[in-house]
């Protein structure tokens, strides 16, 4: 008979997502974008004008966001307006910053 985990350890399955989602925030553009996002929803063409980068560098970031339910889409006319997917993502970006900010050396 196995025996049963410990109540306090992290199962695989969830330690194996959060780490999917830690590697989606390990890009620079990717903070720079749900940064952006978090003050107001906006447009691709938006997003590249604000964070001087090209419209095909940010689409490629949004649709892994997307992936990881960091970011949704929904449309408006021609165009897609992207958001942060929930309130979660946005604390979970604030204590990010707000830890970087404190650090030693920052």
């Amino acid at each position: 008979m196995d025996p049963a985990p410990a109540p306090h350890l992290l199962p695989e399955p969830a330690a194996a997502a959060a780490a999917e989602v830690m590697q989606g925030l390990a890009s620079p553009v990717r903070i720079r974008i749900l940064a952006r996002l978090l003050h107001a929803p906006c447009s691709v063409g938006d997003l590249a004008d604000d964070l001087d980068l090209g419209q095909p560098t940010v689409s490629n970031h949004l649709r892994l966001l997307r992936h990881l339910d960091l970011v949704t889409g929904r449309r408006d006319g021609r165009s897609v307006v992207y958001e942060l997917h929930d309130a979660h993502v946005g604390d979970l970006l604030r204590q990010v910053l707000a830890h970087v900010h404190h650090a030693p050396g920052a």
